[in-house]
């Protein structure tokens, strides 16, 4: 079972190992690197200082940190960038993906638009947010990196 908690400033340092873990496997699958990640990613420094810039949860499954998130809400509370999402390649294809999002959904029901970006080979991952309802927006290409983001959206009708 998975259990989705406020992460702490302890917790940063296995945020960062399970993050490195995680991109850089991506790296190697899809890119043919041996690592590669995004800004921070294998940091605990930068790990802390998104807790407090952002809202940052720990995914927990057998009372292990498996993974994470970083929240940021627009002023008004009705917007929501997911800025990163990651979850250890020993425990991804289990649904926990799945849970995050309804658990995202349902802790901030107030949310208007989500928005989120993913690299462009990263091709499960757009497979995964349009299949949750995000729509491709954009596509912006990353100067320094030479990485193109695509850019997602989801929108939420809220009667009333």
């Amino acid at each position: 079972m998975l259990s989705i908690l406020i992460a702490e400033p302890q917790d940063a340092g296995l945020l960062a190992e399970v993050q490195k873990r995680t991109f850089d496997e991506d790296a190697r699958r899809f890119q043919n690197k041996a690592e590669d990640g995004p800004p921070g990613y294998s940091s605990s420094s930068w790990q802390s200082e998104m807790m407090e810039k952002g809202l940052y949860y720990k995914l927990l499954a057998d009372e292990h940190i498996i993974g994470g998130m970083i929240i940021f809400p627009s002023p008004g509370g009705e917007e929501y960038h997911l800025g990163r999402i990651f979850i250890d390649p020993l425990y991804q294809n289990r649904g926990y993906g799945q849970d995050v999002f309804h658990f995202l959904f349902s802790t901030f029901p107030n949310a208007h638009k989500w928005t989120l970006d993913t690299p462009s080979w990263a091709v499960r991952n757009h497979y995964f947010y349009e299949k949750l309802g995000f729509v491709q927006t954009a596509e912006v290409q990353i100067e320094e990196s030479g990485i193109t983001l695509i850019q997602y959206e989801r929108t939420e009708q809220h009667s009333g």
